[in-house]
């Protein structure tokens, strides 16, 4: 007698076991009875009907996937291994559970398909400069395509873009030939600034010559002040002695008549 009480209130205790579940807040309980769907619980106390309603528990917390490498081939035609990272939340139990069998399996497969799919339609220069943008693209892919299973996607980033050795050493190249293309750019810019400075100046002096007289004997006197012994050929401009050689055929005139002038006078 005493021996199937004992066994009844076992039998008691394990359904009640069975029939008592505690969700803490971050989880959700999908319910099925009788294999129906017949509503989301939780959380904290929820109560079931042993052997009849089955409860599948579903997490509401941000879930991080790391995507494994991929070899994804670039536009142009280079080979690159790229992995990212997914953050993805269940904002629905229920679809989580009802329409994909595993909706982490599912979503990671899918993440890994997608990644391959974009990035292969950009080129490499575009994969190491335009992260941002790429990871805004994914996000969008995903999160529409994991849209039916009741999962929100968050962010996709990209983690690392591996490239062989023949291609780092080729972009580090690359980037050497731009540095000294920029580097001409800069030194024309300055020749040509310079040039404009010099058309201002010889312009300027052209209107008066008295200026540039000034600057040549300002230079003869830098050069006699620079205190070394040296020979130096400068050439004489002829706006300096311009106005002698104009003097010395006037004074020239002016002599033969004075002399005959003086002659005449004697004769009489």
């Amino acid at each position: 007698m005493f021996g199937f009480v004992g066994v009844l209130v076992i039998l008691g205790v394990l359904l009640l076991f069975s029939a008592v579940k505690i969700l803490p807040e971050y989880q959700r309980g999908v319910v099925l009875t009788l294999g129906r769907y017949t509503g989301t619980k939780g959380p904290g106390l929820v109560l079931l009907v042993p052997f009849v309603q089955r409860m599948i528990r579903v997490d509401l917390r941000v879930t991080v996937m790391d995507v494994p490498p991929q070899d994804v081939i670039s536009r142009d035609n280079v080979s690159v291994r790229v992995n990212a990272v997914v953050y993805f939340r269940v904002v629905e139990p229920d679809k989580s559970v009802l329409q994909v069998e595993n909706f982490l399996q599912a979503t990671s497969q899918l993440a890994q398909t997608r990644l391959r799919s974009v990035l292969g339609q950009h080129e490499l220069d575009e994969i190491l400069s335009q992260r941002d943008s790429i990871n805004h693209t994914l996000q969008a892919i995903l999160d529409e395509a994991t849209d039916p299973w009741g999962i929100k996607v968050a962010n996709v980033e990209l983690k690392d873009v591996d490239l062989n050795e023949t291609m780092v050493r080729a972009i580090a190249r690359q980037a050497e030939a731009e540095r000294e293309r920029r580097a001409k750019v800069i030194h024309a810019d300055g020749e040509l600034q310079a040039a404009e400075k010099l058309r201002d100046a010889a312009a300027l002096l052209s209107q008066q010559p008295q200026a540039l007289q000034l600057r040549y004997l300002q230079t003869l006197a830098d050069m006699s002040n620079s205190g070394k012994s040296s020979t130096i050929v400068f050439p004489l401009p002829l706006d300096l002695i311009k106005p002698l050689l104009e003097a010395l055929p006037a004074k020239a005139g002016a002599a033969p008549s004075e002399h005959r002038a003086g002659a005449s006078a004697d004769g009489e």
